[in-house]
């Protein structure tokens, strides 16, 4: 029985140190990161970004890797399929990682399939229509839509994601109706509403900072109760003339069940020490995140 013990205690110790060295000397090689809608939106322009400064601080590349469709559980799906090492990192939001396990029912427990590393941050909502679309503000816009029921067409990443509920709400508070045209991401539908093929959409703001100073397209109002950093002058809904009318989507990063305890808080260090850098609070800033 003493040997059997003693044994036992020697492979315990064995695989205890083999553990705390794989954290210590992790990462050996890349780190991939998964992000779950197209190349071109908010949370691929956020994951490029974010592993840059990451890989200051690890010693290895990220590597950004896109899986678009069906909401995020396409890529949720891959990263609890993989191996819990710490080479597989989801990063997602709250459409890809709360409401997609609400709304459906995927092969996999949200809850139980996936380790938090760390909640990044959160955005508002941001109203935008085409730059033909006529209203020339949101009272406008609403009019129009009542005008016009079922005519209108909304661009989404996705049946489930978080414009569609966004979406579906405010037709519901508004007693409007419009069609939804699902996307892979809001990459390929901001492309589509920049050319003028859809209408509007009501996603992140951060997606379309760019087209809207440029002109691009047409803002109408931020879902939050105060005006955004990244727009100043686009309104609040509470200002356009929809109060109370506020949503968001925040930003995660998990692993794959399994993975070591020391290695998930060497990410979690790793990530409180990116988001602590000068240039990536300013970057957030511009983001109106």
């Amino acid at each position: 029985m003493r040997e059997i013990a003693a044994l036992a205690l020697a492979a315990w110790t064995f695989l205890a140190s083999g553990e705390i060295l794989s954290a210590q000397t992790y990462p050996l090689r890349p780190v991939t990161m998964i992000v779950p809608f197209p190349a071109g939106g908010a949370t691929d322009t956020l994951a490029r970004f974010l592993g840059q400064h990451m890989r200051d601080f690890l010693g290895e590349t990220v590597v950004i890797e896109n899986v678009g469709g069906a909401a995020g559980r396409i890529t949720v799906t891959k990263v609890v399929r993989s191996a819990g090492d710490g080479y597989t990192l989801s990063i997602g939001t709250s459409t890809t990682h709360m409401l997609t396990g609400g709304l459906y029912t995927p092969p996999y427990d949200l809850l139980v399939d996936l380790e938090p590393i760390i909640l990044i941050g959160s955005e508002p909502l941001l109203l935008v229509g085409k730059k033909a679309l006529q209203p020339k503000d949101l009272k406008d816009l609403i009019a129009y839509l009542k005008a016009n029921p079922g005519k209108a067409s909304v661009g989404i990443a996705g049946v489930g994601a978080t414009g569609h509920v966004a979406g579906l709400s405010f037709q519901k508070v508004t007693g409007t109706s419009y069609e939804f045209v699902p996307y892979r991401g809001n990459g390929p539908a901001l492309q589509d509403l920049v050319g003028g093929q859809i209408d509007f959409m009501l996603e992140p703001s951060s997606n379309f900072i760019g087209q809207v100073q440029a002109g691009a397209i047409k803002p109408y109002a931020v879902t939050a109760k105060v005006r955004t950093t990244s727009l100043p002058d686009v309104p609040t809904m509470d200002e356009a003339g929809l109060p109370g009318f506020h949503a968001s989507l925040w930003y995660g990063l998990w692993v794959p069940k399994g993975t070591p305890k020391e290695i998930i808080a060497k990410l979690n260090g790793v990530m409180v020490k990116v988001l602590a850098l000068p240039a990536v609070q300013e970057r957030f800033k511009q983001l109106g995140i």
